[in-house]
């Protein structure tokens, strides 16, 4: 959503922190307060809106306290190991924390990505097959177009979000390609090919770094990855990043104005009558029509079928729903028009082969995803299989 400063509440992002505020969790180092009907502490205890409510005599805020939950004795286990600290914390932050060394070009992020992206995310990450688009054009000119609301001019476009556009680091970029991707083989590559990889995403997107363009020869490594500034780096808030993070989130949204909200004491809850303006419902007359021309219909049979509405079109189908993953090598599934690798899949049997595709198998769901019936998936199944005799 956007506010009037059209930015973007990282609304993600400052959940994982919100949990930071829930009841019973420390509040900036301190030791929260057992609370009983005697205690008159001001122990916060609930947050509502981002206001916090400290907890007076037995209640907080208009709701009483629950006595019971903090009596209990919860086994949260054990203080992981330093190793096992640093054995989980594999994530790569803004400042270059958890970044490795490594080196990659865009020429071999291409090549990487011809022969293992491709199939899902298009030509020059133009998207296609239901999976998103990474590119559509210069990141700077497109990261403008965030100020686009359809609810001002319907008929206008809408803002553009892809990765140059859109993302406010790259360190996401890098992280999620090292974790995540390819599809249905994730951290099988190298640093070097992850470097390469983000290089290209980088070079489709006409990003510079340091006033470098990040052409066709760029060679990025951890160094020069360090100067990336997004054109949308500022565009998100609250800041949840840095030691005062916490902080920040907390006095942004003690404001209720900086996310849409009544401009109302932050302290006062509104139940009722909540809008700055009364709403005055208008009723539509019909203008005294008692005739209608041609009649209104009260048949309620369905509408029947056109002959050519009753086919299924296995092309299409083919398209949409089974292309992607067929079409090329890299996705684990066998390619069509590829008669090696359909022989061995059907060494096990025209059954096997419907219902591995009926029900899925490795890093394909039931049918592919798709919304088709049983017939109309061994329909596509024999397509392919017909296609790679």
């Amino acid at each position: 959503m956007f506010n009037t400063n059209y930015k973007l509440i990282a609304t993600a992002s400052v959940l994982s922190i919100a949990t930071l505020f829930s009841a019973g969790c420390m509040d900036d180092g301190a030791t929260p307060t057992k609370t009983t009907k005697a205690n008159t502490a001001t122990t916060i205890a609930s947050i509502d809106g981002g206001v916090k409510y400290p907890v007076i005599g037995d209640k907080t805020g208009p709701y009483y306290v629950n006595n019971q939950s903090n009596m209990m004795k919860i086994n949260n286990g054990r203080v992981p190991t330093a190793n096992e600290l640093v054995a989980w914390d594999k994530d790569v932050m803004p400042d270059g924390t958890g970044l490795p060394e490594g080196s990659g070009s865009v020429e071999d992020g291409e090549e990487i990505y011809e022969a293992q992206c491709v199939m899902c995310h298009g030509d020059f990450g133009s998207g296609g097959g239901g999976y998103p688009s990474l590119s559509k054009g210069n990141a700077d000119e497109l990261q403008k177009t965030l100020t686009n609301n359809r609810w001002k001019d319907p008929e206008a476009d809408g803002p553009t979000r892809v990765f140059g556009s859109y993302w406010p680091v790259a360190s996401t970029m890098w992280w999620y390609i090292r974790d995540g991707m390819p599809h249905t083989k994730s951290k099988t590559l190298s640093n070097d090919e992850v470097y390469a990889l983000t290089a290209y995403m980088l070079n489709i997107n006409e990003i510079t770094i340091d006033g470098e363009e990040v052409d066709d020869e760029y060679v990025l490594n951890r160094e020069k990855f360090l100067k990336i500034k997004m054109p949308n780096r500022d565009g998100f808030e609250p800041n949840i990043d840095g030691p005062n993070a916490l902080k920040d989130v907390r006095k942004y949204y003690e404001n209720p104005a900086n996310f849409g909200a009544k401009k109302v004491n932050p302290a006062t809850r509104c139940m009722k009558d909540c809008q700055e303006k009364s709403v005055v419902v208008t009723r539509v007359e019909n203008g005294g029509i008692s005739e209608f021309l041609p009649p209104m219909s009260v048949v309620r049979d369905l509408p029947k079928k056109e002959a050519s509405d009753m086919g299924f079109n296995v092309l299409k189908n083919y398209e949409d729903n089974c292309m992607p993953c067929h079409v090329a090598d890299g996705m684990g599934a066998p390619v069509t028009g590829d008669k090696e690798g359909w022989a061995e899949v059907l060494a096990k049997g025209m059954s096997g082969v419907y219902k591995n595709a009926l029900e899925g198998i490795n890093g394909m769901p039931a049918k592919g995803g798709a919304s088709v019936s049983d017939d109309e998936l061994k329909l596509l199944v024999d397509y392919m299989i017909d296609n790679s005799k």
